[in-house]
């Protein structure tokens, strides 16, 4: 079995590929993240081929690099990371007591010899929220825990309160469709557990 390396930093998706079985290691790419697509889905995609891109061409033997990035968007505005508690409490004021969607782009690029192959693709899901008072924003702000999740909150965390509704695949919100990225994987060859 060739070394699997998740390029992200995200403690989350790591625990989602532990939990199906993986065997991997984490290298973190480094470069900053651009967005050029106005498109969701192909600016996620972008994003998680600029981070696997990355560490890939530092590798030299055989080896699969697994590139992810997660954005939350409502009403067609692409809502990142919170740069500020300040902008942690208005993405969730806009959130509150509506529907968003979340796109998390997955690059998989995979090299065995000469015999290179790259699949990017991204999955997406709709989520609701209660109303949330403005006491509750700022408390959970507070927590600390949405600073560095996209849309401001973390669906596997505190943030579990405020979910009405989903719609598509909880993983996918929590920041890798990890049964999507088995079975394209198994498409392409690749074994991602022992």
């Amino acid at each position: 079995m060739r070394k699997i390396i998740l390029a992200s930093a995200s403690p989350r998706r790591r625990e989602l590929l532990e939990q199906i079985g993986a065997v991997f290691e984490v290298c973190p790419a480094k470069g900053e993240e651009k967005i050029t697509k106005t498109d969701p889905g192909e600016a996620v995609e972008e994003l998680s081929l600029g981070k696997c891109r990355e560490i890939f061409s530092e590798q030299k033997d055989d080896v699969t690099v697994i590139g992810a990035d997660t954005i939350v968007t409502l009403d067609g505005k692409i809502l990142g990371k919170p740069s500020s508690q300040e902008d942690a409490v208005k993405m969730l004021s806009m959130l509150r007591g509506r529907s968003h969607q979340v796109f998390t782009g997955v690059t998989v690029m995979s090299r065995e010899g000469e015999n290179v192959q790259t699949l990017t693709f991204h999955e997406s899901s709709q989520v609701s929220f209660y109303p949330m008072s403005d006491r509750e924003i700022q408390d959970y702000v507070h927590s600390g825990e949405p600073m560095d999740k996209a849309g401001a909150y973390g669906i596997q965390g505190k943030g579990a309160v405020f979910v009405r509704e989903i719609q598509g695949d909880y993983n996918n919100v929590v920041g890798l469709p990890v049964a999507r990225l088995y079975q394209e994987m198994k498409t392409m060859g690749i074994q991602i557990r022992e």
